[in-house]
């Protein structure tokens, strides 16, 4: 991509989502991820009405007066965003892949993060890490992020979430707000789940497209793995293989439902022919 559609791309992502950010998700982001809790800023002389458990006695018995600890919210938080970018990413039937949609969320919750005075870091992932960008904050760092979920090229195409939650672990030594987006079309990461969600507030985020639910009944149809290219030809005008289908995409989803909740942590499930605001909004309300 040239540098100059990049940077058109990346200012309409900037426009549609900052606004987003600022109208909508301001208030419930701030509400809905607290601070690490209570942490001391000063001593001052008692004053009526003061909670006489906050005396500090070293100091009152130093001056000869009641003194009390002054403590305020440490509100200073990090987000990282967990992006899948394997070949599963590039599909929809929509008008957008789902990587178009989980690049947009992501850049939303950026931009909420950065109203907050948050740090905001970014790890991409196939079947190996992708990219790291340890988090930090300012507006040019957050259209950087964007910048790499628009054109960032991934060297593989598989997918590993257990991967990138190791790695994830490894790299953020404190408590985080983790937002994971993916397909989740993998399995195998159940203990790296159990981990990442034991130490940071972790949401899952689902991506997906109606067809991915569902298949239509259009005959004999060739499919293609984006991430093995490999080609497979479906009877889509067989019942039984529709219904085995189906089948097959609501164990995904509840086994992906049910392995989130099992670990304490959030999850979202978005259509590609859904908005994800109201999905985003009605999340964060449910939280706060």
């Amino acid at each position: 991509m040239e540098t100059k559609d990049l940077l058109k791309k990346v200012r309409k992502i900037e426009i549609k989502t900052r606004r987003l950010s600022d109208h909508v998700f301001g208030g419930e982001y701030h509400s809905t991820f607290k601070g690490r809790g209570m942490t001391f800023s000063e001593v001052r002389q008692y004053q009526f009405g003061d909670d006489v458990r906050a005396i500090d006695w070293n100091v009152t018995a130093r001056y000869n007066e009641p003194f009390v600890k002054v403590f305020e919210e440490e509100r200073e938080l990090t987000l990282m965003l967990v992006v899948d970018v394997s070949g599963s990413e590039f599909f929809g039937t929509t008008q957008q892949f789902k990587r178009d949609v989980l690049t947009e969320i992501a850049a939303t919750l950026s931009f909420s993060a950065l109203q907050n005075n948050d740090k905001v870091g970014l790890l991409l992932f196939s079947d190996q890490v992708e990219l790291f960008i340890p988090p930090k904050k300012g507006r040019s760092h957050i259209l950087r992020i964007i910048r790499e979920l628009l054109e960032f090229e991934p060297q593989k195409k598989g997918t590993d979430i257990s991967a990138a939650l190791a790695f994830l672990s490894g790299v953020l030594k404190k408590k985080a707000i983790v937002f994971l987006l993916s397909d989740f079309l993998d399995s195998g990461y159940e203990k790296t789940l159990r981990i990442a969600a034991k130490k940071h507030d972790l949401t899952g985020i689902r991506v997906y497209d109606k067809l991915e639910e569902e298949l239509p009944n259009l005959g004999i149809v060739p499919m293609v793995d984006n991430e093995t290219q490999k080609t497979q030809w479906i009877n889509t005008g067989s019942k039984k293989v529709r219904s085995h289908y189906a089948k097959h995409q609501r164990e995904q989803r509840e086994r992906f439902e049910n392995l989130f909740k099992l670990n304490g942590a959030g999850t979202i499930h978005c259509r590609l022919d859904e908005s994800y605001v109201k999905k985003l909004l009605g999340y964060f309300k449910a939280r706060i």
